[in-house]
């Protein structure tokens, strides 16, 4: 596939389908409104510090170690609620507002936790920042999807993906230096970086629905074909989500492989330790799912791209399936890797298309709304799946993989039943303005 690729004009100057590009020509052809969120989502990931060391940061205060675990739990609930809420806010509102209630409203809230000794104060702003702090990923990939082409949406959300895994993987080596320093200035940096996101989205980000009006009056056109009945009844908000049974059984679908696809932070290391394996391995595999993460999904886009939504998400279902299966047969270092591998993969083949789908189907009013939906199942997950995978452990060992393969098989039939009749991003004609602008 070339990364080279022409925009081509229709009758009337209308704007064709672009020819699906690589990474280098979608960067260089990507709006500047999407460079700019994507460079302030960079900043701000960098310093996502208070999950990571929000437990080592309670007990050096003094507090045990069950009130750090409780604050933890708390900063899940209140990331799954943020997302919820975001997806409102983007819609009522607009993206950039979101971002800048986000961004600026964490950032006083980091802050405070510096200064707070009350033990439910500090739990109170713990859920706070953790909701008013995600509340900007739906109104981010609402944006994508206003000023990306669907021929380009998965792979620009794959590059958004990587903005959001280098911080990941960044975030705790800078952390380890802060706090080598102190806390206080862990938090202040955290903070700074929320405003610098929000500085840019209060400069570049488009100030409402007046800057992409043309988008939006076509986007609505297309509203009855691409969500079929969600766009011609009268209900509104996550109402209106709800009244889409297919994409509410897509989410149930999804539910079932992210509980599954999170156990490697849960069973993976029991039975690590149960098969008397040096917990190096463990920390191998990890490194080696972020590193394969990191540096290909976005190159492996390039090709998946172009498959069927169906089909990539299939592709990712299947993988890991077999991935776990493979812990299922033994686990000794060989089967460790290679099924760490599968899974890895399944990860990059079908999670830019996943992470997409949302723009994909959605109403242009309701954009904010489904990408919330999604966001807050893959965090119910994120806290259901470990708890569910740990009791189950306990129960039948290392048999626990295989049923967990069974499960994604199940979710893979879900997924496919509310993905079928559901358009693929290079089968929909880019409308005429929602073509990409080059940045110049």
């Amino acid at each position: 596939m070339s990364e080279a690729g022409t925009t081509g004009a229709g009758p009337a100057g209308r704007a064709t389908e672009p020819a699906q590009l690589g990474v280098l020509a979608t960067w260089r052809e990507t709006p500047r409104q999407v460079r700019a969120l994507l460079a302030g989502v960079s900043v701000s990931k960098l310093a996502g510090f208070l999950q990571i060391f929000l437990v080592l940061f309670l007990t050096h205060r003094g507090f045990s170690a069950g009130q750090a675990g409780l604050a933890l739990g708390l900063y899940g609930a209140g990331a799954v609620a943020g997302t919820f809420a975001g997806g409102w806010l983007s819609d009522r509102l607009s993206a950039r507002v979101a971002t800048l209630i986000s961004m600026l409203g964490s950032a006083a809230l980091l802050v405070s936790i510096v200064y707070l000794r009350v033990y439910l104060l500090i739990l109170a702003a713990v859920l706070l920042v953790s909701a008013v702090g995600q509340a900007y990923r739906p109104a981010a990939q609402a944006l994508i999807t206003q000023y990306t082409p669907p021929a380009r949406l998965v792979m620009v959300t794959a590059m958004y993906r990587l903005c959001l895994n280098l911080g990941t993987t960044a975030a705790p080596l800078i952390g380890v230096a802060l706090v080598s320093v102190s806390y206080s200035l862990l938090f202040w940096g955290e903070a700074l970086a929320a405003v610098g996101y929000g500085l840019i989205a209060l400069l570049l980000l488009p100030r409402g629905p007046e800057e992409a009006a043309g988008a939006e009056a076509t986007a609505e056109v297309a509203d009855e074909t691409r969500a079929g009945p969600v766009a011609s009844t009268g209900r509104t908000g996550y109402l209106a989500v709800l009244s889409d049974w297919r994409y509410v059984t897509f989410l149930a679908g999804f539910f079932l492989f992210c509980v599954v696809y999170c156990q490697y932070t849960a069973i993976v290391p029991l039975a690590v330790t149960a098969a008397r394996l040096s917990v190096w391995w463990y920390g191998a595999i990890i490194t080696l799912n972020a590193g394969i993460v990191v540096t290909c999904e976005v190159w492996a886009t390039k090709f998946t791209q172009a498959w069927p939504t169906r089909l990539a998400t299939l592709s990712g279902f299947t993988l890991l399936a077999l991935g776990y299966a493979v812990y299922a047969i033994r686990l000794l270092p060989v089967f460790l890797v290679a099924g760490t591998l599968i899974w890895t993969f399944a990860e990059v083949t079908a999670a830019p298309a996943t992470f997409a789908y949302p723009g994909m189907i959605a109403p242009a009013r309701l954009r904010g709304r489904y990408f919330g939906a999604l966001q807050s199942t893959y965090g119910l997950s994120g806290t259901a799946g470990p708890i569910l995978g740990v009791e189950l452990f306990g129960h039948v060992g290392r048999a626990a993989f295989g049923w967990a393969a069974l499960v994604v098989v199940v979710g893979a039939v879900v997924v496919q039943i509310g993905m079928r009749g559901r358009p693929s991003p290079a089968a929909e004609p880019a409308p005429a303005g929602e073509t990409l602008t080059p940045a110049g």
